[in-house]
């Protein structure tokens, strides 16, 4: 009886090693700070748009939002998403329900330029305040 409890004892031990040397590492959502925040009119070769919404089509205007990223995490952070909020003069929401603006692609360590093009609905009042910018990744490849 004894042997077979240091058999068990064993045998689970070693599954166990196995199992979290094989495991993969975690990913785990990195934080990229966005700050310097500005935008300016497309050029003219991006600034054709539209907003669809409902299967009805409204003239946009086209804009680039700049700033720069700081990733402090030491490795490129891959696909991060872009969240912010943007109103127009009047204090109204230009994206609806949608904080998630895009995403860049990949943010390497330390600062580093980023831009963005959004389309605002041509009838909302400019100038437009950007607030609440930030991102977050992951430094390891994700599936999509």
């Amino acid at each position: 009886m004894r042997l077979q409890a240091l058999a068990v004892v064993l045998l689970s031990s070693l599954l166990w090693g196995l199992t979290s040397w094989l495991t993969p590492p975690a990913l785990a959502l990195t934080q990229i700070r966005l700050f310097d925040i500005s935008y300016h009119e497309c050029p003219a070769d991006l600034a054709q748009g539209a907003v669809t919404s409902g299967g009805t089509t409204m003239a946009a205007n086209c804009f680039i939002v700049t700033g720069k990223a700081e990733n402090k995490s030491g490795k490129p952070v891959v696909n991060a998403d872009i969240f912010g909020r943007i109103y127009d003069a009047n204090n109204d929401s230009v994206m609806q329900n949608r904080t998630r603006l895009g995403s860049i692609e990949e943010v390497p360590p330390g600062i580093s330029d980023f831009e963005l093009r959004i389309s605002v609905p041509a009838n909302q009042p400019q100038p437009l305040k950007l607030e609440q910018f930030k991102a977050a990744g992951f430094t390891g490849k994700v599936r999509r």
